[in-house]
């Protein structure tokens, strides 16, 4: 794992002004970092989950689920928008959005997961952003080389961002 140095910083600042960077050399890294995310977690967690096609979202909430102690296989829910997993230490709840509009993810009910007792993890959050809870760990998956990421957060909520320091990020 390495840290940015001042030279290399970009500006990740989202709407609230406060962003956070960890970078990650490798798939098992971004992995590792998943798992221990997952470890800081409760009842009623909600992370938005951004990033390009390939840059390892899927992948990302596999490694979330496997810190949530999930031992079902994990795969992407991009045709069945959300897929339940009961048997980790919370509820997990994994969402892709991609595939519906806003109007059509307003009529899923995603608040009663939001509010629920589990973990929501969304992909392509961005895309439903008028109806994601105010407080929630925004995170972008950035590809800086083959199998290397910026994993940004934006907390939205003071828990959010104190996660994001114990997990080691960067303010940026």
């Amino acid at each position: 794992m390495r840290h940015m140095s001042d030279r290399e910083h970009r500006d990740y600042r989202g709407g609230n002004g406060t962003a956070f960077v960890w970078q990650s050399r490798s798939e098992a890294d971004t992995a590792r970092f998943a798992e221990r995310l997952a470890r800081l977690c409760g009842p009623g967690t909600v992370l938005a989950l951004d990033g390009d096609l390939g840059a390892g979202k899927t992948r990302f909430a596999q490694a979330f689920a496997s810190g949530l102690g999930v031992r079902d296989i994990v795969s992407s829910p991009t045709f069945t928008i959300i897929k339940e997993y009961e048997d980790g230490r919370l509820p997990f709840y994994h969402m892709d959005v991609y595939r519906i509009s806003l109007e059509e993810a307003d009529e899923l009910g995603l608040e009663e997961y939001f509010e629920g007792n589990g973990v929501s993890l969304v992909e392509w959050a961005s895309l439903i952003e008028p109806l994601l809870p105010p407080e929630r760990l925004h995170i972008r998956l950035e590809v800086t080389g083959p199998t290397s990421r910026d994993v940004v957060a934006e907390p939205r909520g003071e828990r959010y961002a104190a996660w994001c320091r114990e997990l080691g990020m960067l303010p940026v």
